[in-house]
């Protein structure tokens, strides 16, 4: 598999038998227990059939149960992967705050492990010669999308962001060559996102686009950067997938800000230094 096995997991997710993703789910909250597991009781676990735990094993390429555990153990001997995010209604405070951050730190590496760094840096250049940057997303992405605003601003940049079909819209039509917008989406199939990265990119303005390989965004785009997060969001929002785009956002700042040398450098002090009196001074020890 060219996916670490988790990964494979999380993105055969969706098209595995109801009963099959109760045994993915199981794995990834407990993956030291289940290496050590005879069949039987992972079914029981997982509250499947034996034969389900077989099917399984063999729809991520897996012989049987036996080359699953020697496949789990290996990968875990790595120490390169963590569970991701799952929760039971059964689970402790310390459990699921555990798992929060495993898998939290499993995908920013996976993400780090990923990044192609040809086009990091071609990103980074487009947004440092920008006279014009936009921001683009919806629901948490939107969230990270003004996160981002508040980032470029004090890079002497002309920036804003906008979670509005109709905002998107109108500013993606006022753009033009030398400008740039960064669109973020989980994703990456939000049709409204797609249309104005769509208007953008006819205005003759450059889009990065943060969002998984293979989608409708990062088809559409000029400039993508993958991220490719496979999260169980039946309940829950994404989680892990916004830490990292929000990683991504910082990678770009600090890039950006690199390449302006030490005038901005001076800049940003100023910009620290104005903050002050709004603070509390520090109390000595």
């Amino acid at each position: 598999m060219s996916l670490g096995l988790f990964d494979e997991m999380r993105r055969r997710m969706e098209h595995f038998r109801r009963s099959e993703q109760k045994v993915a789910r199981f794995v990834l909250r407990n993956p030291d227990e289940v290496i050590h597991m005879r069949i039987v009781d992972l079914a029981t676990e997982a509250k499947v059939s034996e034969p389900t735990v077989v099917r399984f094993c063999r729809a991520l390429g897996c012989n049987g149960f036996q080359d699953f555990k020697l496949k789990l153990a290996q990968m875990l001997a790595t120490g390169s992967q963590f569970a991701q995010f799952s929760m039971n209604d059964s689970d402790s405070v310390a459990e699921f705050s555990q798992s929060i951050f495993d898998s939290t730190v499993g995908t920013l590496l996976s993400v780090r492990d990923r990044l192609d760094n040809d086009a990091l840096s071609r990103a980074i250049n487009a947004l440092g010669m920008a006279n014009r940057v936009e921001f683009y997303g919806f629901g948490a992405s939107g969230a990270v999308a003004f996160d981002a605003q508040h980032k470029f601003f004090r890079l002497q940049i002309s920036t804003a962001a906008y979670t509005d079909p109709h905002m998107q819209n109108m500013s993606a039509v006022t753009l033009r060559e030398g400008d740039v917008v960064v669109a973020i989406s989980q994703t990456g199939r939000t049709r409204a996102l797609v249309a104005s990265v769509r208007l953008a990119r006819e205005a003759g303005a450059t889009v990065i686009g943060l969002c998984p390989s293979g989608s409708p965004l990062a088809e559409e785009v000029t400039l993508p950067l993958y991220i490719d997060v496979h999260e169980d969001t039946e309940i829950y929002t994404p989680m892990s997938s916004r830490i990292a785009h929000l990683v991504m956002i910082d990678v770009l700042a600090v890039g950006v800000a690199k390449s302006r040398g030490p005038r901005l450098a001076e800049q940003l002090k100023s910009v620290k230094k104005s903050l002050n009196s709004l603070r509390y001074p520090e109390q000595e020890p």
